[in-house]
């Protein structure tokens, strides 16, 4: 595990995995039992939830297991460009899953329920996308999109498919965020005028280096792990151990990497919708790796009646005074009201009254919303269901708006005025230009229009 992800958020996001009980596709049934310490349960082939994975590296071959668990999946396919990442997955299958090269492939399978989408971000809308328009519901790793049009056509596809959808910010799922949107819904805070989102850290890329050039190892389909982004020769650096992230090409910055896990539950605690105007600040100041994602970078976000910011460092984990479980990164949220503050992160919900001094911890708040399964849990239930999770594609577009409005502002340099209604920065034609990908041909952003009438 890294800071990113500790063995206890993962256990808390999907509900201690304990009502997963048994063995799928992707598990032995001895596996299981000892993973999850439960008596298996026995779940008729008819009742089960055919997944396939589209990138298994990684966050992919974690979600092997962590949808694996559940008695009611059976994982029928897998797909990846790099040979030993598939050989690997169909391996911890038993063999049983199918094995894919190309995505489009696996999404031509009408066997197949719905998909799980773990490739690098710049794959993630194109293939949400097709996976709606090829009638599959779609759980999608963050960020759901790196351009302002690509949130929107993801949530478009959902909608005229009649797709369920969910975006994998896990943390989501915790009791300790469930809590901190009572706390502000309580009105315990007064209104709340400004919210301070930071992800500071010690990191000069993770070791990266300045790796030269080179051939792509056996086995790995370069050209098409780089699809739609620019052509550029292999190198390691990009590819190993999910580096991809200190790549613009791939995920623009930390605000695309960790922020939607801490953006997130200010957008949900006050319903947000997406920001009036945004201005984005920063660049490369520190670090002298081949990565070129801003190692420090702010972010202002205005509606009419409150501000939010976001602060990024990669030089420094100073923790702006808000505590939390060690490690080499640091994050939080500051709920700024006229009564109280709230100080939030993965771990933490404290509140603080007007004086600044910590109200007791014990205090009991309303539920202001319904508790999570467990996030991949909630997807699978809404599947049945066909209700929306609490992540879905649409819940989640003012937020993603937002996130990829702000590395908009910082490519022109300039504060945007958004008009949402008309999807333009208002006065600006280089900036609503940016607001859509340009990709590496062939590749374009798939149209949201039905082809055909959903099947389920």
């Amino acid at each position: 595990m890294t800071d990113e992800w500790t063995r206890r958020d993962l256990l808390k996001a999907t509900g201690g995995l304990a009502v997963a009980a048994a063995t799928t596709g992707g598990l032995s049934r001895s596996a299981a039992a000892e993973t999850t310490g439960a008596e298996q349960k026995t779940v008729a082939p008819s009742d089960k939830i055919a997944l396939g994975f589209i990138g298994v590296a990684g966050r992919g071959y974690g979600h092997l297991d962590w949808f694996g668990r559940h008695p009611d999946v059976e994982i029928a396919a897998v797909c990846d460009v790099h040979q030993p990442h598939l050989d690997r997955a169909v391996q911890k299958t038993g063999g049983r899953a199918k094995g894919y090269h190309d995505f489009r492939e696996l999404l031509a399978d009408p066997s197949i329920d719905a998909v799980v989408v773990a490739t690098p971000p710049h794959w993630h809308s194109i293939i949400g996308v097709e996976a709606c328009r090829a009638n599959k519901d779609v759980y999608l790793e963050k960020p759901m999109s790196r351009f302002p049009a690509e949130a929107r056509a993801l949530a478009d596809a959902a909608k005229a498919h009649n797709r369920v959808t969910q975006v994998g910010t896990q943390i989501h799922a915790t009791e300790n965020y469930h809590r901190c949107v009572d706390v502000v819904r309580s009105g315990t805070l007064g209104k709340i005028t400004a919210v301070r989102n930071f992800c500071t850290m010690n990191d000069d890329s993770e070791g990266l280096g300045t790796p030269p050039n080179s051939d792509p190892p056996p086995g790995l389909d370069w050209e098409m792990w780089l699809g739609p982004a620019p052509k550029v020769p292999f190198n390691v650096g990009r590819f190993r151990d999910g580096m991809h992230r200190y790549f613009k090409d791939y995920v623009d910055s930390w605000l695309h990497e960790l922020g939607p896990h801490i953006v997130e539950l200010p957008f949900w605690a006050l319903a947000l919708p997406a920001p009036r105007t945004v201005f984005a600040s920063g660049g490369r100041f520190a670090t002298t790796s081949i990565a070129d994602v801003p190692d420090t970078l702010d972010v202002v976000w205005e509606w009419p009646d409150k501000i939010m910011t976001w602060t990024m460092m990669q030089s420094s984990s100073y923790p702006f005074g808000v505590t939390g479980p060690g490690g080499g990164r640091k994050l939080g949220i500051v709920f700024h009201g006229t009564e109280g503050t709230l100080l939030a992160n993965y771990d933490l919900c404290q509140v603080l009254d007007k004086s600044g001094k910590p109200v007791d911890g014990e205090q009991k708040y309303p539920a202001a919303v319904k508790r999570s399964p467990g996030h991949e849990r909630e997807f699978l239930d809404c599947i049945k269901t066909r209700e929306q999770p609490s992540c879905s594609f649409a819940n989640h577009l003012p937020m993603h708006l937002a996130l990829n409005l702000a590395h908009t502002s910082l490519k022109t340099g300039r504060k945007l005025h958004f008009d949402a209604a008309k999807f333009e920065a208002t006065g600006d034609r280089e900036a609503t230009r940016l607001l859509t990908p340009s990709y590496r041909a062939p590749w374009k952003l798939p149209e949201a229009t039905p082809q055909k009438k959903a099947e389920r």
